[in-house]
């Protein structure tokens, strides 16, 4: 992995919190940001961006103060910053609609799940009156939408940001100050590298599990899912993400998330060669148990010797509960 160039962190330092925020999608993610800075900061106001049934849902649960229909609209709401909560593709165009509107100082930032995209085109055009820096928040939930949303999400996750050399020092200290505010802990990295990790940490898993079950499904259907016992359904919980929002992400990291599935693809005919002589395949399956201890140890998200269950038990048990991670707006 490159270098990630910012150490972490989660003291707030001086920052006493924006008067004024604008959130772009109101969902998981959003919705959680909102309620957040609600708890954190009670007197600051908040206006949202979203489809009339999210804003009145936003409403309703005390997350924002107000709806506006349309991105531009936010150029008259005198706004400190701007969170743009959309899929990737989806916030680049509403940074456009930002840029080509705002008409005092304004710093943006966004929460999605590949940043070089965003950050060249918060390069073309600029406006002098906007700053943006990338973000990506690593958290979420098993659900999306703004019922979901909650306060304590990003307690205690890592927050990323990606500025460059022409970032104002001032921005990165309101931002980074901004989202320790909720408990996140911050770090910055190069985008083109936030992409090529997160094409093998985030991505490629997500392809693995629908791949996985593409071929399970087809070839065994639901006769076989009524053997299976947790593992697949553990395994797989990813393929139920929407193809709405990964369709954007996989367009925006498209190099990248080839060059993992070339990987991916490799690894897996090094084994279909290995199949037959036991000590190369326990080899291979044993390289895999390694990296999972690391990736335990690394962030704590199971205990390393948790072992898998070998078999179903007699009576197949319901699936597991599927991940559902909805997109954050419909423009």
């Amino acid at each position: 992995m490159g270098r990630v160039v910012g150490e972490s962190g989660n003291a707030e330092g001086d920052f006493r919190g924006f008067a004024r925020v604008g959130i772009v999608g109101l969902g998981l993610i959003g919705g959680s940001i909102a309620l957040a800075i609600r708890e954190r900061w009670p007197e600051t106001v908040i206006v949202g961006v979203d489809r009339p049934e999210a804003l009145a849902e936003a409403v309703t649960r005390g997350a924002i103060a107000h709806g506006v229909p349309r991105v531009a609209a936010l150029a008259d709401e005198h706004l400190d910053v701007v969170v743009l909560a959309a899929p990737v593709l989806q916030s680049i165009a509403c940074l456009q609609e930002l840029r080509d509107a705002t008409t005092r100082p304004l710093l943006v930032t966004d929460v999605g799940s590949t940043k070089l995209s965003i950050v060249l085109a918060s390069r073309a055009d600029s406006n002098p009156y906007l700053t943006f820096v990338g973000g990506h928040p690593i958290a979420g939930a098993a659900h999306g939408g703004i019922m979901h949303a909650r306060t304590d999400l990003f307690r205690g996750r890592p927050w990323l940001f990606t500025p460059d050399a022409t970032t104002p020092a001032a921005a990165m200290e309101k931002l980074s100050g901004f989202v320790r505010g909720f408990g996140a802990e911050t770090a910055t990295i190069d985008p083109a590298e936030h992409d090529r990790v997160m094409a093998y940490i985030s991505h490629l898993p997500q392809l693995a599990s629908s791949a996985l079950m593409r071929v399970a499904g087809e070839n065994v259907g639901a006769p076989g899912f009524a053997l299976s016992g947790a593992g697949l359904a553990d395994t797989t919980r990813l393929a139920s993400s929407p193809a709405s929002m990964w369709t954007e992400i996989l367009q925006s990291n498209a190099d990248h998330v080839r060059a993992a599935l070339d990987a991916f693809i490799g690894d897996l005919q090094i084994l279909r060669d290995r199949l037959t002589s036991p000590e190369a395949s326990g080899e291979w399956l044993e390289a895999g148990a390694r990296w999972r201890a690391e990736l335990a140890a690394s962030n704590g998200t199971a205990p390393a010797s948790t072992p898998a269950p070998a078999a179903a038990p007699a009576s197949a048990p319901a699936l597991g509960e599927s991940t559902r991670l909805k997109p954050e707006v419909t423009r």
